[in-house]
């Protein structure tokens, strides 16, 4: 099971949900559980493979909910109108590119990797599927060799 190598400060099932409102998105709740148990941060093992062959990449950090420098709010704003509507970014990668978690329709709970230099000629063709929930993709990373 993946570890992290530091976390940001605790916070509370009330943090998450003034979080939802204010942002108006509803997150999964493995996604809500994560939070609560350490509300974004380095993890250890961070390498992740990309689909269809396309190489891997790995978690720079997770974005948690207050006062650090990229918390899931600023980046909220940043990236609206960047991403599709129906995700919030929850990480990142060393390159800039954003990790994704569909928070509504059929993409609800899904992770993603967003490529944020492809021009894309439709909505999604600089996003690949990473996971089917936020566990499965946080439990598939690993450690460089």
């Amino acid at each position: 099971m993946t570890k992290m190598l530091s976390v940001n400060p605790k916070i509370s099932l009330q943090d998450i949900k003034q979080f939802e409102q204010e942002y108006e998105v509803t997150l999964p709740k493995q996604y809500v559980d994560f939070l609560l148990e350490y509300n974004g941060g380095f993890p250890q093992e961070s390498n992740f493979k990309l689909p269809d062959d396309e190489g891997e990449s790995l978690v720079n950090k997770f974005y948690g909910i207050g006062d650090m420098k990229s918390n899931l709010g600023k980046v909220f704003e940043v990236l609206e109108g960047e991403i599709p509507e129906d995700f919030i970014s929850i990480g990142n990668d060393p390159g800039g590119n954003e990790i994704l978690l569909g928070v509504n329709g059929e993409y609800q709970g899904k992770v993603y990797f967003w490529i944020h230099d492809i021009e894309p000629e439709d909505e999604m063709d600089n996003m690949f599927i990473l996971a089917g929930n936020f566990t499965e993709f946080f439990n598939n990373l690993y450690e460089s060799e």
